[in-house]
């Protein structure tokens, strides 16, 4: 067990003849229990020094693994964020060529349709274009017949009653 100032003031030496002064021991003593005691303090407020340090030491360790795990937890919200937007991404681009797929096949359908139509009406106009010359021919014809000449002529009854 380490001496205390206390030991070393009660310490007491026998006497011999021929010993040491003893106002002179006393006073080595005297500065000796000095000494110690301002070591022991001192060593008292090192040892102080050293728990307020190695509690800010936890403090700063516990905030440092809290920040550390905050920083995991950040990163991997941070990949699962652009994780579902890649995603997200994917199934709108996936979609818009659905839609542009069958806008393009709506497209090609409404067009096929119109061209049909559109050779439907060239038929059914060149059928009645047909149909047409054929009337104006047939009218064409008519006229051209001599029965046609008569009309031109001075009225066959009119002739009669001057004649």
């Amino acid at each position: 067990m380490p001496l205390t100032p206390l030991d070393i003031h009660n310490k007491e030496f026998g006497r011999r003849l021929r010993g040491y002064d003893e106002d002179e021991v006393n006073e080595f003593l005297d500065q000796v229990i000095k000494d110690y005691e301002a070591l022991i303090r001192e060593n008292k407020e090192i040892q102080n020094q050293a728990l307020a340090l190695q509690e800010k030491l936890n403090h700063f360790s516990n905030i440092e693994e809290t920040l550390s795990k905050t920083i995991i937890v950040a990163q991997e919200a941070a990949d699962e964020v652009r994780n579902n937007a890649k995603k997200e991404a994917q199934l709108i681009v996936k979609e818009a060529e659905k839609n542009a797929d069958r806008i393009i096949n709506d497209s090609l359908n409404k067009s096929r349709k119109v061209a049909l139509e559109v050779e439907e009406l060239r038929k059914q106009a060149s059928i009645y274009r047909a149909r047409f010359r054929t009337l104006v021919e047939a009218q064409l014809e008519l006229l051209a017949q001599e029965s046609w000449d008569i009309l031109d002529g001075p009225p066959a009854i009119a002739n009669d009653i001057r004649g």
